[in-house]
């Protein structure tokens, strides 16, 4: 029996993953003629029916299955092995980034970036999850906000991110503003740790619960912009929320932790030149930030109509 092209064998794995041939025959670059043509000749050279029609489009037989079983994941295999060999090209640049530091961050800086190199393709990936740059091979760099070192990836550290207190003007203006020392009455939104490297720096107690706890950033910013309570947020992330008048840092002192933002990129992008202006320009646009972080005045105490300057309303019980 002639063996079956390998061509055919990945339209047959591609038709039974997606279910229906259109699909299949779009993510091969193919038309669904063509596909329909290689099944058809390996279901000939096999001399056994491996799909069979249905109402959302093709299912496998059982001889389909027990095909598929047994070279879809040498077909895998093949690709994985071979991604590190496609052809690179160096004006198109891919990131992997934080979804929260891409709106709040890199994103209104980009277009000056653009600007200077408007031959530059940049594709963004924004996600929450942590990329294995040898598995995703089309990924040429990132932007990791943590500890480091990451093993097998350089790192470069672009800036701190010290976390401060804030929170909603109509909560300063229902519950008056605290002080170092009164802020364990306020409502805090959590989380524990971070609150009490907080406390144990400038002194006060944790309270003993948090009014809530969240495992997002975002969605705890949202809940002290709604007024739920005080949240203790990184610096960038907090940023457009005050400029917009949505949030107000309480004071001019800053908590540094032991994360900061890092932009890491595997050895295999050393030479990728779109990569190498990239690198030039953000290291640029991290000192000029870390500079007016540096130089920004602190908070001018937010003022509740009505109030006399230099009076304070007491912390509701409600």
């Amino acid at each position: 029996m002639p063996r079956p092209y390998l061509y055919a064998l990945q339209g047959f794995v591609a038709a039974a993953r997606h279910g229906n041939l259109s699909r299949a025959a779009k993510s091969l670059h193919l038309t669904v003629s063509a596909l329909s043509h290689q099944i058809r000749g390996l279901e000939e050279q096999l001399d056994q029916r491996l799909f069979v029609r249905n109402a959302r489009g093709v299912g496998l037989t059982a001889d389909g299955r027990r095909l598929f079983e047994r070279v879809a994941e040498h077909l895998d295999a093949i690709e994985h092995a071979m991604r590190p060999y496609s052809a690179r090209r160096d004006d198109v640049l891919t990131l992997t980034l934080l979804p929260s530091l891409a709106t709040s961050w890199l994103v209104p800086r980009l277009p000056r970036f653009v600007a200077l190199h408007p031959q530059l393709e940049i594709n963004l990936q924004s996600s929450t999850e942590v990329v294995d740059f040898e598995r995703e091979t089309d990924i040429d760099a990132g932007l990791r906000f943590g500890v480091g070192p990451w093993p097998g990836l350089r790192a470069v550290h672009l800036f701190d991110d010290p976390v401060t207190p804030s929170a909603s003007p109509a909560l300063i203006e229902r519950l008056g503003r605290p002080t170092l020392k009164t802020l364990e009455r306020f409502p805090l939104l959590g989380n524990a740790s971070t609150w009490g490297a907080w406390f144990e720096r400038f002194g006060g107690t944790p309270p003993r619960r948090f009014v809530a706890n969240f495992d997002d950033t975002e969605t705890m910013n949202r809940a002290a912009v709604e007024g739920l309570g005080i949240a203790l947020g990184r610096l960038t992330l907090i940023r457009p929320l005050v400029a917009a008048g949505l949030l107000v840092p309480l004071f001019s002192e800053r908590l540094k932790t032991d994360r900061a933002h890092h932009l890491v990129y595997p050895p295999r992008s050393d030479d990728h030149t779109g990569l190498a202006a990239f690198r030039e320009w953000l290291l640029a646009e991290a000192r000029d930030y870390a500079a007016q972080d540096a130089n920004t005045p602190p908070p001018v105490e937010a003022r509740v109509p009505g109030q006399k300057p230099g009076t304070r309303r007491k912390a509701s019980r409600e």
